[in-house]
């Protein structure tokens, strides 16, 4: 049996089993990952049509309406905002000072958060998911 390795990649928010509620998931977050988090979904509440809720989703915060639209979560020295590998595709030349893989955008808790981008980001998610059901 492999013995998994403790490293950069696990949520800075595990304790004990998965969290119940978002709430419960940013109590367990650490500073100042916690403020940046905080700020996050913030920003993503408020782009998110009012009737959209939040959820625990693959152990970390998610907004849902129409399906899940973005996932965010903290880990050791960023916080990462999972919108989708199209929205990284679509927002690729805003999102150059940032490290992305295809699916994740990592915001460094040390610099302020692109509040306006994760808007913008979360809107286009949002119209994705509306084409989407559509057809």
């Amino acid at each position: 049996m492999k013995k998994a390795k403790s490293g950069d990649r696990s949520s800075a928010a595990k304790g004990n089993g998965a969290p119940k509620n978002v709430d419960e998931y940013l109590a367990g977050v650490p500073e100042p990952a916690r403020s940046t988090l905080n700020k996050m979904r913030a920003a993503i509440r408020s782009a998110v049509p009012p009737e959209a809720t939040e959820a625990i989703s693959y152990r970390i915060p998610a907004f849902k309406h129409k399906g899940v639209l973005v996932w965010f979560a903290a880990f050791s020295d960023h916080c990462s905002l999972f919108p989708t590998a199209a929205v990284i595709e679509a927002f690729k030349n805003e999102l150059k000072g940032f490290s992305t893989s295809k699916g994740t955008i990592q915001f460094p808790t040390d610099k302020p958060l692109p509040t306006a981008l994760i808007k913008r980001m979360v809107k286009t998610r949002i119209a994705q998911n509306e084409s989407k059901k559509r057809r």
